[in-house]
Parts: structure tokens; sequence; C-alpha cells
């Protein structure tokens, strides 16, 4: 018997150290594992973006870089937050669609990914989605904001503090430690995880009309996350749940044909 409870004493401290290696690894990694900053950037010059330009923009200690258009007579200005994927500049097919139906577009790396050097942080991130909105905002023209993903996270709380028309939601989180918690229920990522990107708080604020788009197939951010965001938007517009759609399949399951008309109601309001 006492040999028993020897071993099952081990076992235990076994289990315990492992367990707060795994905790100690994740905390002192975390952003390594949070973020997915590589990619190869596409040069503007690649691009059917013949009207575009690139950007640098000074944000805090650093520079923010990315392409900018103008919208035509009676449009707005995109202000696109890209996710967690690489770089922005491999989503150019949709400004090349946003450039075609008349709008303009801003779109850029957040510090730390592949166009714009630094180092990742939320309040990084954040500062650069603030920066970019504002010089946006300097050329006069109507904004509305789309976040994808992890720029659902810094497009809410952008529309939170700043005057847009609209804000588009495509596949957001409730909060990245709500994703973080249903993908590890073992660990205690609410304690340890720095950039928590509260979307559920700073929703409340958002006074803009909101649209939300998200698939029922999405298996890297689960729908309830984007169902529940739009629950707590003040000021509800659409929520587009797509039968069958993984996290990124909306822009060619017809997200634009929801996005337009959006727009333009936000924008004749």
């Amino acid at each position: 018997m006492k040999l028993l409870r020897r071993i099952l004493l081990v076992l235990l401290v076994v289990l315990v150290v492992a367990y707060v290696g795994v905790v100690g690894y994740m905390y002192f990694n975390q952003r390594a594992l949070q973020y997915d900053a590589q990619g190869e950037i596409t040069d503007l010059a690649d691009t059917a973006l013949s009207g575009a330009e690139d950007i640098a923009v000074p944000s805090d200690d650093g520079v923010v870089h990315g392409w900018y258009q103008a919208p035509q007579a009676g449009k707005p200005v995109i202000v696109y937050y890209k996710g967690n994927s690489g770089s922005f500049s491999a989503e150019h097919e949709r400004y090349e669609q946003f450039v075609a139906d008349g709008y303009g577009f801003v779109a850029f790396d957040y510090r730390g990914f592949p166009a714009s050097p630094g180092s990742i942080s939320q309040q990084g991130i954040l500062d650069d989605a603030t920066v970019m909105f504002d010089w946006a905002a300097e050329k006069g023209f109507p904004l509305v904001i789309w976040g994808r993903s992890l720029g659902s996270g810094p497009s809410t709380y952008v529309a939170s503090v700043r005057d847009a028309e609209a804000l588009l939601l495509e596949t957001p989180f409730l909060s990245a430690v709500t994703v973080a918690g249903e993908r590890y229920p073992y660990l205690p990522v609410g304690l340890v995880m720095q950039d928590q990107f509260p979307v559920n708080q700073w929703i409340s604020d958002v006074t803009e009309p909101v649209l939300v788009a998200h698939g029922t197939g999405d298996v890297t951010i689960d729908v309830s996350n984007g169902e529940r965001v739009y629950a707590l938007a003040p000021n509800k517009d659409e929520l587009w749940i797509e039968p069958g759609a993984g996290h990124s399949d909306l822009w060619d399951r017809g997200i634009w044909s929801h996005a337009e008309p959006f727009f333009e109601r936000a924008i004749a309001d």
C-alpha cells in the first residue's frame, strides 16, 4: 500500500511539473504561437491596381507600410484590417474588386508582419490600426471599416473610438482569449494571455451599423463567435452565416455581394 501511494505521489508530481512546464512555455512563447506573421510580399506592380500607391505612415517608433487608392465620386474608402496570416498584399484580389466598383481602400501590414518591420503586440496593432484610420480620414472621404479574423479586434476597437460609416466583421472572434480557451480548455489562458483583444467589450461602444459574416465550417474561429459578437452590437444591420464555409472561404462564397449593399445603405443613411 505504501509503495502504491509513493508511485501515485510521484505520478502526481510529474503531472504537475509537466503542466507547469506547458503553461510556462505558452506564456513565454505566446506571441510566436498566437501570430502567423510570415509570408511573401506581393509587389503592387504585380497587381491590377494601376491607380494605387505605396504608402509609409509613421506609427509610434516605427513605420506602417501599405497601399492606398482614392474612391470615385460618391463612394467611400474601405479601411481594411487584415487577418493573422502573411501579408496584406496577398489579398490584392479583394482590393481590385473594391476599385473596380468605385471604392477606395487602404490596406496595410501591422508592425511585425511582412511589409512593416517591428515587433507584434496587441497595443502595437491597435496603435497601427488607429494611425491608419486617422491617416485615411485626412483624405476627406467617407470611411467604412472591414476587419477580417484577427482584424476584427483592431477594427472593432477603432470603430469604438472613431467615427466611421459602417463596420463589417468577417469571421470575428468574441475575444482572442475566448478562442484560445475553446482550443485549450485545459490551460489557464485567461490568466497568462497578454493579447486578449476583447471585442466583446469594444463592440458595446460601436455606434456604426454592423454586418457580421461567418461560416458554419470555420474550424479556426467557431461560428458561435460571430453570432455572439453580432448579438452584442448596438446597431445591427445583417448577420450572414454561410453554411459549410470555412475560415478563408467567404470571399469566394460571395461576401462582396453582402458587403457592397451594406456599405451603400450605410452611406445613404
